[in-house]
């Protein structure tokens, strides 16, 4: 008879051209394998599979992503961990977009695949790969439960005023503007993790989650819910990334169609591929940028002041929202190993009552507590852990939770 230490989740996140996935128990988090299929439908393809046994690769072609599952499903069956041996409760998918239809973690019916098809013009780079990945998986693992897990679900607790966006009606009704907000299991768990560091049911606490990575995201949360967040209709919204510009006055686009003939095609490339670190810097990597401010780079200091003034009014913003303030978290790839980024945000919060602990922001590595015990509001490094939300919740949904 199976055990309950067995079962596991398979947690999918495919993209146009990559299939990314992980082995995880739903109840503890441990990861027993992970993998990645990219250039998917491009020349010299590659798959990569890391589990007890070590990290194996193989170039080849990998034509459509039907290909990337049986290359998936290939790898466990050769490098293990076997699938037949453990109880392969569900297959929980990344899915980035669910609109305002799903605010919940739900099981994949025909019904659901046709919803995510409609919300394709809200989110056209991601949710036909997302929609590749669940067609091709419900295939593979036909008798396995298959659960969307929704990037946008998490903020679908935000109240109307900080969802509606003052525009004509009929764009609101007729074509769903509004702000939906983006990385969503990462906030989740983060805020949930800090609740547990600081020893409070996490009803009691408000906090404000910063998930820094080349895409990157603000979350006011009270009580476990998201109430505001920076990212909007698309990803685009919000902080300085890694090639996305965050913010912008909504008139530069005619102001350049006038001025330069630029298209919306080119505008819309420009702001998803060209801006952000890229644009400022010539370079979308945060440590490279930070290399270069070292050594005196005028660019660099820019676009690190930038980042950090973003940061601060959006900090100083859900401060108010909140209405009070306990905790901030840090997370995601710049989050968790810029310590420069964190100690400038929390030093320029001093007058707040905020007590930065230069040592443990200097060293943190994991989850730390990186303010003082005298600090009026509680900073952490929490590194986020997306796939094991993705598998909980999916767990949850089939009743395996």
């Amino acid at each position: 008879m199976t055990t309950a230490h067995t079962r596991r989740v398979l947690v999918v996140n495919a993209g146009s051209s990559s299939l990314k996935y992980q082995l995880v128990d739903p109840d503890t988090g441990r990861s027993d394998a992970t993998g990645l299929v990219e250039r998917i439908g491009l020349p010299a393809g590659r798959a990569r599979h890391t589990c007890s046994s070590g990290t194996h690769v193989h170039e080849l072609t990998v034509p459509d992503h039907a290909r990337a599952m049986e290359l998936l499903r290939d790898a466990f069956a050769e490098h293990g961990p076997d699938l037949a041996e453990v109880e392969l409760v569900a297959v929980g998918h990344r899915v980035v977009h669910g609109g305002a239809d799903f605010s919940e973690p739900t099981l994949i019916t025909p019904a659901v695949v046709d919803a995510v098809r409609r919300l394709i013009p809200l989110a056209p780079l991601h949710n036909p790969g997302n929609l590749e990945g669940i067609e091709v998986a419900q295939r593979t693992f036909a008798d396995v439960p298959q659960v969307a897990v929704f990037d946008t679900a998490f903020h679908q607790t935000m109240p109307a005023e900080a969802s509606t966006y003052a525009v004509p009606r009929a764009w609101r009704l007729q074509h769903r503007v509004r702000r939906y907000g983006f990385h969503g299991t990462s906030h989740a768990y983060v805020s949930r993790r800090v609740a547990e560091l600081l020893g409070r049911p996490v009803e009691e606490v408000r906090s404000v989650v910063l998930h820094l990575g080349n895409g990157a995201s603000a979350t006011a949360v009270d009580g476990g819910r998201s109430v505001d967040t920076s990212m909007g209709l698309t990803p685009l919204e919000g902080l300085v990334m890694g090639t996305r510009p965050g913010d912008l006055d909504p008139g530069l686009p005619r102001h350049l169609a006038e001025v330069a003939g630029i298209s919306v095609e080119d505008y819309d490339r420009a702001l998803s591929k060209e801006s952000g670190l890229l644009g400022l810097t010539g370079s979308a990597d945060m440590r490279e940028v930070m290399e270069r401010r070292e050594a005196g780079d005028a660019d660099a200091a820019l676009a690190f002041d930038v980042v950090v003034h973003r940061l601060l009014h959006y900090v100083g913003g859900y401060a108010a929202v909140l209405g009070r303030l306990d905790a901030l978290a840090f997370t995601a790839g710049i989050g968790e190993h810029s310590p420069e980024i964190r100690a400038a945000v929390l030093s320029r919060l001093a007058g707040f009552g905020v007590e930065l602990d230069e040592a443990a922001n200097a060293s943190a590595d994991g989850e730390t507590l990186i303010t003082t015990p005298g600090s009026s509001v509680a900073a952490f490094v929490v590194p986020t852990n997306e796939e094991w939300e993705i598998a909980s919740q999916a767990a949850e949904v089939v009743g395996a939770g």
